[in-house]
């Protein structure tokens, strides 16, 4: 039962996301976490306010599935697949992520001083949050999708703007970790 609660190799998930995106593929379809926000907001009567949402979104329904499989695949894997572990970091990064007020990194999936409940008592965190959340929205949006939409599928079908983007989201994420993470922690 050991071998089960660990997370599966890349030699498993690998070729499983390769299967589903070669079917997408074969079907004329896209992936992408976004698109399914752009559909629930039509089906919710967003297109009487924006012409964003103006489209013919019963098309997009099959999409919504992703957001299905993505609870019940969650709430398996974190009750039945989980064994707690922490994630295995390098020692540098956890002293500098120490130095930082991290107090055990590596030990939970995700750090607790910014996604316990007691974190978002704190306006600081709540800010970081709504922040956070409105530039990934706005990216999301000037990029033309999500970072899964374009990563997994956008370059799996050889897209240009696709790549361009990947390689932004790189980008963004090293000035994030280097630069502004340790002005706010």
């Amino acid at each position: 039962m050991e071998h089960i609660l660990n997370p599966w190799p890349w030699y498993i998930s690998g070729p499983l996301i390769a299967i589903v995106m070669a079917l997408l593929l074969y079907f004329g379809k896209t992936f992408g976490m976004s698109s399914n926000l752009r559909t629930m907001c039509a089906i919710g009567g967003a297109g009487k306010f924006s012409d964003f949402f103006n489209f013919k979104w019963k098309d997009q329904l099959w999409n919504l599935t992703v957001v299905l499989g993505a609870i019940i695949g969650g709430y398996i894997a974190v009750t039945y697949l989980s064994n707690d572990s922490g994630t295995t970091l390098n020692p540098t990064t956890v002293a500098e992520l120490q130095h930082m007020g991290f107090e055990s990194p590596g030990t939970t999936l995700v750090p607790n001083e910014i996604f316990s409940l007691e974190a978002l008592a704190t306006p600081k965190n709540i800010i970081l949050l709504i922040v956070g959340g409105l530039l990934v929205g706005f990216g999301t949006r000037y990029a033309g999708g999500c970072t899964s939409g374009h990563a997994i599928t956008g370059l799996s079908s050889l897209q240009k703007p696709s790549l361009i983007a990947v390689i932004g989201f790189f980008i963004g994420g090293l000035i994030m970790a280097n630069l502004i993470l340790p002005l706010l922690f």
